[in-house]
């Protein structure tokens, strides 16, 4: 799985498996095991994929942290 990173800068591992029509994105931070997933068209750019679970990523994160107080 390729690395990106998240705003703060931890590295994040990425997945994105194109099914048909369909891509699957998978990302985790390894540090917390967090782990988001989206679905998006098949021909969609794999930057535009990556962006995009990063910043479902980082909502998900900054919400938890939010929650633990």
């Amino acid at each position: 799985m390729p690395e990106s990173r998240l705003t703060d800068g931890r590295e994040v591992l990425i997945e994105i498996v194109t099914l048909g029509a369909f891509a699957k994105v998978s990302a985790i931070d390894p540090v917390t095991g967090t782990e988001v997933s989206l679905m998006g068209p098949g021909n969609a750019t794999h930057a535009s994929l990556e962006a995009a679970a990063l910043a479902k990523l980082d909502y998900v994160l900054k919400k938890k942290a939010a929650e633990e107080g």
